[in-house]
């Protein structure tokens, strides 16, 4: 069971995008900025000639304004916070996610046990449970943290699981013959051989974390970007909303871009 395909699943070959993004020349990063700008160009002028009120759909230039203006500094402090609690509620979820997922592959019972809650964890929105948990550890990081965790870690074990299967096992046979131990076929066979899907599941896991955090934001507490989302829109503040908006598709698209690179560097002989 995987998130990704397993034709080309690591992330080197994961998508269209990711192989674009790898080797573009120069007429490609010039089409891309050129196709930018004729959108952003585009949505000032149509904004301007049909004069949209800005508390329904803001111009770019007034979304850009955002960044040199006042609420800036407010918007970043707040930004702040939704970063700890994605990088921490991420690290939890993620390491317990590469634990099981080593667990389950070297010992089939503990899979049948835990596979249930696993897939229960998967198929169960996070979202829903972050009232559950502001309830019971009240409206501070923690609850938050949780969700994250709970968010991401699934997606990382179930990934990784799936790369710790892939290895031929007639490797696997050769090496044990040769006297490997059980510990040595891991480290030195699964993981080289599992780290392009093991890349898939940190980076899927990541933005699902991301998701996860700004929705609990979202769900109360009055800090955090999510916050700052639900205040901006409930005063018509939409210069601000849509800056917020584009902060986090930027953070997005950074933490594929990290994963991606990390691929090339750990994973890169798949492609």
């Amino acid at each position: 069971m995987s998130i990704t395909t397993q034709t080309g699943a690591g992330i080197v070959g994961a998508t269209g995008v990711a192989s674009g993004l790898g080797g573009q020349g120069a007429k490609e990063v010039a089409a891309i900025v050129a196709v930018a700008l004729l959108v952003i160009g585009g949505s000032e002028l149509l904004l301007r000639l049909f004069e949209v009120p800005q508390f329904i759909l803001p111009t770019p230039s007034a979304i850009a304004s955002v960044f040199a203006s006042a609420e800036m500094p407010t918007i970043a402090e707040h930004y702040s916070y939704t970063l700890i609690e994605l990088v921490t509620g991420y690290a939890i979820g993620a390491s317990i996610g590469l634990v099981l997922a080593a667990v389950i592959t070297q010992f089939p019972f503990v899979e049948k046990v835990i596979t249930p809650y696993i897939l229960l964890l998967v198929t169960t929105p996070m979202l829903a449970l972050v009232p559950l948990l502001i309830l019971n550890f009240g409206f501070g990081f923690t609850p938050r943290i949780i969700a994250v965790g709970l968010a991401s870690g699934p997606m990382v074990m179930i990934n990784a699981a799936t790369g710790f299967r892939r290895v031929d096992a007639m490797k696997i046979a050769l090496v044990r013959s040769c006297g490997a131990s059980t510990l040595q076929i891991f480290s030195k066979i699964r993981i080289p051989m599992a780290m392009p899907m093991v890349i898939v599941g940190l980076m899927i896991g990541a933005i699902f974390g991301m998701i996860t955090a700004v929705g609990a934001e979202m769900s109360g507490g009055g800090f955090g970007l999510g916050s700052r989302l639900t205040t901006y829109s409930s005063t018509l503040r939409m210069p601000e909303f849509f800056a917020c908006i584009l902060i986090l598709a930027v953070t997005g698209i950074t933490i594929y871009a990290f994963f991606f690179w990390l691929g090339k560097r750990l994973a890169g002989w798949e492609s």
